[in-house]
């Protein structure tokens, strides 16, 4: 019995011989030099005219020929292609994460789709934003969100403040430069928050999405090693549109 893997893997060449051969066929269709042919004979119009050999070319390119090279063609990638997707419709298997079955008798069809989504969840997972990892985080219930301790720190003003550099004497007035001073006059407690995600639970993710992705894949081959039926649509079509 043919396998829905094995036909999977020629139905690329069988479209790619139909693409190459169909052009092919248009390609000589449109060239009326081959479609055409001539014969034709010389005869003097007296005995002692000029002899002539006769001439012809002949039919290089028959369009009901080529409908038929094109019929063959289609008819097995039609057959192919009927037989894959008769089998998607059947081919099912279990999708299982460390010995429990997530999802069961899955078509092949939506194992495909998981695929790719579990291919841009990665990316989407990827470019999560992630905790500073030169603060402590803890979580805070009350906002939902990730905040540090409290950090005080110190508010200052600046104060201006003066310095003699020369006292004053009889004939020079004290010499005076004026300066500020950065003097405490409070104090802020600071507490940070952050909604984005620890680096641990972002690597938990990628890790959930991995084991996921490869269950997926076991359960995409273990689907596609169903046998299948082979399907023989092509000629009843090419039957009807030739007849």
């Amino acid at each position: 019995m043919t396998k829905l893997n094995q036909i999977i893997a020629v139905e690329k060449g069988v479209k790619s011989k139909a693409f190459q051969e169909l052009t092919q066929a248009h390609q000589d269709l449109q060239k009326s030099a081959l479609l055409s042919g001539i014969a034709r004979t010389y005869q003097p119009k007296d005995e002692e005219g000029e002899q002539l050999p006769p001439e012809s070319t002949r039919v290089q390119v028959n369009a009901e020929e080529v409908l038929r090279g094109a019929a063959a063609t289609l008819t097995r990638l039609f057959d192919v292609t009927a037989t894959k997707d008769w089998a998607n419709t059947e081919a099912r298997a279990d999708v299982v994460v460390a010995g429990t079955a997530l999802l069961r008798d899955v078509p092949v069809s939506y194992l495909l789709f998981l695929e790719k989504q579990l291919v841009d969840l990665t990316t989407f997972i990827r470019k999560l934003p992630v905790l500073d990892a030169a603060e402590t985080w803890s979580q805070d219930p009350s906002t939902d969100t990730w905040r540090t301790e409290p950090v005080r720190t110190v508010r200052t003003k600046k104060v201006p403040r003066n310095h003699v550099k020369a006292e004053a004497t009889a004939e020079h007035p004290a010499q005076v430069e004026m300066y500020f001073e950065d003097v405490p006059v409070g104090y802020w407690t600071t507490v940070k928050f952050s909604g984005a995600l620890p680096a641990r639970r972002i690597n938990e993710l990628l890790g959930r999405v991995e084991k996921l992705q490869n269950a997926v894949k076991f359960a995409r081959e273990e689907a596609n090693s169903a046998e299948v039926t082979d399907r023989t649509v092509g000629a009843v079509v090419f039957d009807y549109l030739l007849g």
